[in-house]
């Protein structure tokens, strides 16, 4: 009597192939990840422009002109205005330039004097914002920033 011997459980081969497609989804996720995360960081110092947008949109509104600092927009000082990613929001004649220096900040946008500026645009007593950006790559703008 012969028996057939049934085999329960993987080969080699099985193992190997499931690695290597793990493997293959990993070298694609991990950069994508990475890049979403430095999108995040970059948000967050147009979050913390958004208070002095509208403190420069006051200010226009009441006398006609753009304020020169962060004081006259009525706004805390630079250093104070500042999060996780972001070192500082300084207004200066009515642009607004935001700094990215913090110590949990990506080394992509961390130090190097990496900002992003934002500039008024009056139209028919409305602002615009035209952004700019320092040495930031584009990929990490918010799609309102990007050209």
């Amino acid at each position: 009597m012969l028996r057939q011997r049934i085999s329960a459980g993987f080969t080699l081969i099985e193992l190997m192939v499931v690695v290597a497609i793990i493997a293959i989804l990993a070298a694609i996720a991990i950069p994508a990840y990475q890049d979403y995360l430095i999108r995040a960081q970059v948000t967050e110092g147009m979050s913390l422009a958004d208070g002095a947008k509208s403190a420069v949109w006051d200010f226009v509104s009441n006398t006609g002109r753009f304020p020169s600092n962060n004081q006259s927009a009525g706004l805390a000082k630079n250093t104070s205005i500042g999060g996780s990613y972001v070192s500082n929001v300084d207004v200066t004649g009515g642009a607004i330039k935001v700094l990215y220096q913090g110590t949990k900040a990506n080394t992509h946008i961390n130090g190097g004097g990496i900002y992003l500026l934002l500039s008024p645009v009056t139209h028919a007593g409305s602002i615009a914002w035209s952004c700019s950006a320092s040495t930031l790559d584009p990929k990490y703008l918010p799609s309102s920033c990007r050209q």
